[in-house]
């Protein structure tokens, strides 16, 4: 097997293992926002937590790099149309990509923090509260969490068809 051919393998392997920690930390935190007590949604949030730890935060970091890897021990230009190449799909894919990190610091972290002071303050109270139910309902996070999904399943239909 060539080394090409190894680091393509990682890539793909790597992107089932991304998309499998999305879909399990989505399922997980839709379940945990319809729990009905403390103890059942601290057990799905922490479960969710480790999906996002395990798995997504692992494997965005391993997708990355593998396919970085397998596109420069090919040869194929990463920017396409910018370094004189026909086929663009790569460059979107990369932006597409590169455009799910900025959620991090933009999105997930500071609302996260809302979710978390939330979370103990209900926690302490033995109760879901309001401000609990709020933060989990959070549109902007919801957004964010359906433009990750979209954007990485457009990624894998583009590294599988190469329209262009």
């Amino acid at each position: 097997m060539s080394l090409a051919v190894f680091l393509k393998l990682l890539h793909v392997l790597t992107a089932f293992w991304l998309v499998s920690g999305l879909v399990g930390r989505g399922l997980t935190l839709a379940q945990a926002e319809r729990a009905t007590d403390i103890p059942r949604m601290r057990s799905l949030v922490t479960l969710g937590g480790q999906f996002e730890r395990f798995m997504v935060i692992p494997a965005s970091l391993a997708v990355l790099l593998f396919g970085l890897l397998t596109a420069w021990v090919q040869g194929v230009p990463l920017l396409g149309f910018l370094q004189g190449a026909r086929s663009n799909w790569l460059l979107l894919s990369l932006l597409l990509y590169l455009s799910t990190i900025l959620l991090v610091p933009f999105i997930f972290i500071p609302r996260g923090k809302v979710f978390e002071m939330a979370f103990e303050e209900a926690s302490a109270h033995g109760t879901i509260t309001t401000a609990l139910r709020t933060a989990f309902a959070d549109p902007a996070v919801r957004a964010a969490h359906i433009y990750e999904f979209a954007a990485i399943t457009i990624v894998l239909i583009l590294m599988v068809t190469r329209p262009f």
